[in-house]
């Protein structure tokens, strides 16, 4: 494996590609190399994504995660929530998000600001398929914050699936 880099995935960076193009029956390599890259520490999971990808619908993506018994990273330690009540303070503040805004995020169940907070407090990169918001702009303020547009703002590293399978020369061979 290449680099020191340690990503943060999101939970649409597992979900899509099991739904759309590396179902298990025909891209099992991918899924053993990313079981393998998850169980050595360099990509880690957040507990409220583990909790949205363990929703009891016991297919095949559920299966996997619980046969790699590995530890989601917690988001209740001090750090992280300070940096949590800085990216919701964020949203609040910045005339280009809409209330609807803050009030989304700050639901408990939704992971996209915990993302950015335990990514901006560990130092990783944040794998998502989320795109910015190429039009965002206080003349017509958006009430969906993109995880690429505000992990910007707290210099955090934002990369698709894509990256992070060359980064760690996951390939189906």
């Amino acid at each position: 494996m290449m680099g020191r880099e340690t990503f943060l995935i999101d939970s649409n960076s597992l979900i899509t590609p099991f739904r759309s193009y590396y179902s298990f029956d025909l891209a099992s390599k991918f899924w053993e190399k990313m079981g393998i890259a998850i169980k050595s520490g360099k990509v880690k999971i957040l507990d409220l994504v583990a909790k949205e990808l363990l929703n009891g619908s016991d297919d095949a993506l559920e299966k996997w995660l619980v046969s790699l018994s590995v530890e989601y990273i917690d988001r209740r330690n001090n750090q992280v929530i300070s940096e949590y009540r800085r990216i919701l303070d964020y949203i609040q503040d910045n005339p280009c998000y809409k209330t609807e805004a803050l009030t989304e995020w700050s639901k408990s169940d939704i992971a996209d600001p915990w993302l950015i907070a335990v990514s901006s407090v560990y130092h990783t990169t944040l794998v998502t398929f989320e795109a910015p918001n190429k039009g965002l702009n206080s003349n017509s303020p958006s009430k969906n914050p993109k995880i690429p547009d505000v992990a910007a703002h707290f210099d955090v590293k934002t990369a698709n699936l894509f990256y992070l399978m060359r980064q760690l020369q996951i390939n189906l061979d």
